[in-house]
């Protein structure tokens, strides 16, 4: 019994040390100090009281008994850069010589309508304080400190301004606050973030983010950043997938945010901007905490910390996301001075002891709630984990350090005025009221101090420089920010990006660099074409057009090839054209070629024929020398179809259409003569004398010439006008430019082929004419026949060469010249050949006598 009763007094005695340790945990001031000859104060968010069933209080009206405090450990390195600040400025003997700077720490109440109290509690030093009633408090505390909540500074501006009494904020840069006209006694210590759009923009550009969410607050600043990101996003061709304007007094299990977050996370935009301070999105930070969403980017702004919201879960929401800060000097000093930090340095402090409690395993003292040194050895700050406590300073230390230094810049610049005017007496500390620092404070706001160094920047609030940080927080709780880039803007090297991808450690649901589009890119060869009713960002992916090519992913339209040049099969570069031409070694230009020597050597074999049976009645009575000058033209012509064949120069394209007009006029009037001969001959009605006379005379011998000429002068009057030329066809067939020869005028072209017509027309006419000949002596059939089919081969031409192109059009021509001569050779001298050669017994003077005479027997014998 005797150990048992041992051991529960044991277990007693132990329960109530730990009841005494949580009650001094729990126990807080709502202010600390340090004295000196000049006190800055400052109003710092350390600590909320909130209650968890709102139980009234019996005593205390608006208040409730089950009150519990929640410490901000964070916002620790406030004070921290605060204490720092001000002892580098007591050991400068060249600063504020002979005068000690110290501080007025207050915490700032959670809730607005408690705000005033804090300033109230400064003001009098008086628990409960009145309005205008400062008890004949002589401390000399002429300027504030507060932040970073923009509205808290502006509850406090709007009291102050009263007092004409100086307010420094260290939160994020707001127009609202700097406004003269409302706040003129309150001076901004952060940068203005002008240009932080434009530096998320890039950042999009960089990695081809194009679809991207927007989460902002619902205040004048979310519409500020809504429309810079707006305008920048447009002019770069990025689209916003959503928008959502947060409410500030959202908090994290608010139905509208559980709402909005669904639709958040369904988006198909992977890369998603929140804007805002810890107090408009705190609400929302915490719930994209709890729902562990890893499969999105997030791009952020330096006004708050994502690792605050840290939890014990080895997967961490904001993992991988990038913060845009304001770029700051790296202060090792600081870094060492956090290292020597401790309870037993700062006395006065109420929070450190609340750490070391908490982290060092400590005792509070049962007596005072004093800390006793029975601590971890060697405890520090610098040991805690990143996402509680981070040794580097932040944006909000750094403007809390540049403001304590515009203050002590002042008061010194105060001081050696005040010496100057009037000496002090016997010693006396300077004695001033604190409107008397504002013209000396509005100077110096307008300075950079670091490191106790003055340099001069009348463009200080006008930001050039982002550290475009990572954060690592895998596993949780280890809450790195690692600098991967940077942004600048400024007038002398103008603008700056730069980032370091190998750096960057992105969510735990993306492997590769992550992709934020709507539609995926259209790859060379492509275009884009806009989803009607969509944003610009959302497109279907079009082959570009018949010798068109894009060269490059996501191109609006394509471009066209130039004329020389030809688009590839996959629509991706323009190649160049090779030249050609119907060449006589290829299949069409070799069977052309083969046809043409093959009749022009038959139409050689047939005039030898005549020649060697010239004396026979059918050569005879057939005018041989119309034959004989039938027969050498069509020669000719077979040969001149070669014209057409191979490359084409200056003499080839002149002689082409001239020699083939040329020649078949002398062919067609030929066999026109021929015809009329037949038609004298046998259908005259003039007397027999007359008709002796035309045969013996060779009058029908005069139509070539005279025919020829006609056709020569219009050759001319071509030549001199428009004479063919060298020309390239660059459509006509794919991935070549066809070198070709340009008629000049057309004209001209249907001039000679309309002559050749009238010339056929009429020789089909006067064999038309003696069609009812003996039928012996049937060669007026023969010259109709081959007529028929030179009008029907040039008048089939006509529609069929302009409806071709290229190598085809000139092959054409060929053809209907080859087609044509054949038909005069073969229907007007076969025939004859046939008999001279296979029935030479019809080739008699009783073979070709008619049986049934005519009423004049007439025999003649042509010459």
């Amino acid at each position: 019994m005797f150990w048992i009763f041992i051991l529960g007094l044991l277990y007693i005695l132990s329960f109530v040390c730990a009841f005494r340790d949580n009650e001094c945990y729990v126990t807080s001031n709502d202010y600390f100090y340090h004295n000196g000859d000049v006190t800055i104060g400052a109003i710092f968010p350390l600590h909320i009281v909130y209650t968890g069933n709102k139980v009234p209080d019996k005593y205390v009206p608006y208040s409730f008994q089950d009150l519990h405090i929640q410490y901000i450990f964070k916002n620790y390195q406030f004070v921290l850069a605060l204490m720092f600040a001000i002892e580098e400025i007591n050991r400068n003997p060249h600063l504020l010589p002979n005068t000690t700077i110290g501080y007025d720490i207050y915490n700032m109440p959670y809730t607005e309508k408690n705000i005033l109290y804090s300033v109230f509690l400064w003001r009098t030093w008086i628990r409960y304080p009145l309005p205008n009633c400062d008890c004949g408090n002589k401390k000399k505390s002429p300027v504030v400190l507060t932040g970073p909540s923009w509205s808290a500074s502006a509850h406090i501006g709007a009291l102050l301004k009263l007092y004409k009494i100086p307010q420094l904020t260290f939160g994020p840069f707001d127009s609202i606050l700097n406004d003269q006209s409302q706040f003129n006694s309150l001076y901004q210590m952060a940068p203005k973030n002008t240009s932080l759009s434009l530096a998320i923009v890039l950042l999009m550009l960089h990695f081809s983010w194009s679809w991207v969410g927007l989460i902002l607050p619902d205040d004048h600043r979310g519409t500020q950043i809504l429309s810079d990101l707006r305008e920048n996003m447009e002019s770069h061709g990025i689209c916003i997938a959503f928008l959502k304007m947060i409410s500030g007094t959202w908090n994290a299990f608010s139905n509208a945010l559980w709402k909005n977050m669904e639709k958040i996370e369904k988006s198909s935009a992977n890369v998603i901007v929140i804007y805002g301070d810890i107090v408009s999105v705190q609400g929302l930070m915490r719930h994209i905490v709890h729902l562990l969403v890893t499969w999105k980017v997030w791009v952020l702004n330096s006004s708050w910390d994502v690792d605050t919201h840290s939890d014990y879960f080895m997967v961490e929401s904001f993992h991988g996301s990038l913060i845009f800060s304001h770029h700051h000097e790296e202060m090792v000093e600081f870094m060492n001075f956090v290292q020597t930090v401790n309870p037993y340095k700062y006395p006065d402090d109420d929070y450190l002891p609340k750490f070391w409690y908490l982290f060092f395993k400590c005792s509070f003292s049962k007596v005072d709630c004093q800390l006793l040194e029975n601590c971890q050895p060697n405890a520090s700050l610098d040991l805690l984990p990143r996402h509680l406590f981070d040794p580097a300073m932040s944006d909000e230390g750094y403007n809390i350090y540049n403001a304590v230094y515009a203050v002590a810049y002042s008061l010194h610049e105060m001081n050696l005025q005040q010496i100057q005017t009037q000496p002090y007496a016997n010693g006396e500390d300077m004695v001033f009221s604190p409107w008397q620092l504002l013209p000396f404070l509005k100077k110096m706001v307008k300075k950079s101090h670091v490191r106790g160094h003055t340099v001069i920047d009348a463009e200080r609030n006008l930001d050039t420089y982002y550290d475009i940080l990572n954060f690592w927080n895998f596993p949780s709780g280890l809450g790195l920010k690692v600098k991967v880039g940077s942004y600048s803007l400024s007038a002398h090297q103008g603008l700056q990006f730069s980032l370091f991808e190998q750096m960057i450690q992105w969510p735990m649901g993306f492997t590769t660099v992550p992709r934020s589009v709507c539609s995926e890119s259209c790859r060379p060869g492509f275009r884009k074409a806009v989803q009607e009713g969509k944003d610009v960002c959302c497109f279907d992916c079009t082959p570009c057009a018949d010798n068109e090519i894009s060269n490059e992913t996501d191109m609006d339209r394509c471009v066209k090839c130039p004329e020389s040049h030809y688009a590839n099969s996959e629509k991706n570069h323009c190649l160049q054209k090779s030249f050609t031409f119907l060449a006589y070694e290829e299949p069409l230009g070799m069977a052309l070629t083969i046809t043409a020597l093959c009749f022009s050597v038959l139409t050689a074999v047939i005039l030898v024929v005549f020649v060697k049976h010239r004396d026979t009645p059918i050569v005879k009575a057939n005018n041989r020398a119309l034959s004989y000058t039938l027969l050498l033209t069509l020669f000719i012509c077979f040969l001149s179809s070669l014209l057409f064949i191979g490359q084409p120069n200056t003499n080839t394209c002149v002689l082409q259409q001239t020699v083939f007009g040329i020649l078949f006029t002398v062919a067609l009037s030929t066999v026109l003569a021929k015809a009329i001969t037949v038609v004298i001959a046998f259908k005259a009605t003039v007397p027999a004398r007359m008709v002796r006379w035309l045969m013996v005379s060779r009058a029908p011998n005069f139509i070539i010439p005279i025919c020829t000429m006609i056709q020569i002068v219009i050759c001319g009057i071509w030549l001199v006008t428009a004479p063919p030329f060298i020309d390239q066809d660059t459509h006509a067939e794919h991935g070549h430019i066809i070198i070709v020869c340009n008629m000049g005028s057309t004209v001209a072209f249907h001039t000679v082929l309309g002559y050749l017509c009238s010339l056929a027309l009429g020789s089909y006419t006067m064999a038309f004419l003696s069609r009812n000949l003996p039928d012996t002596f049937n060669e007026a059939k023969f010259l109709s026949f081959s007529m028929q089919v030179f009008f029907c081969v040039w008048i089939t031409f006509l529609p069929v060469y302009h409806s071709t192109k290229g190598k085809v059009m000139v092959a054409m021509e060929v053809f209907s010249i080859l087609a044509s001569s054949i038909a005069l050779l073969g229907l007007i001298f076969v025939p004859k050949c046939y008999i001279i050669l296979l029935r030479p017994e019809k080739n008699s003077s009783l073979g070709i006598r008619h049986k049934k005479h005519s009423r004049r027997n007439i025999h003649l014998n042509f010459h």
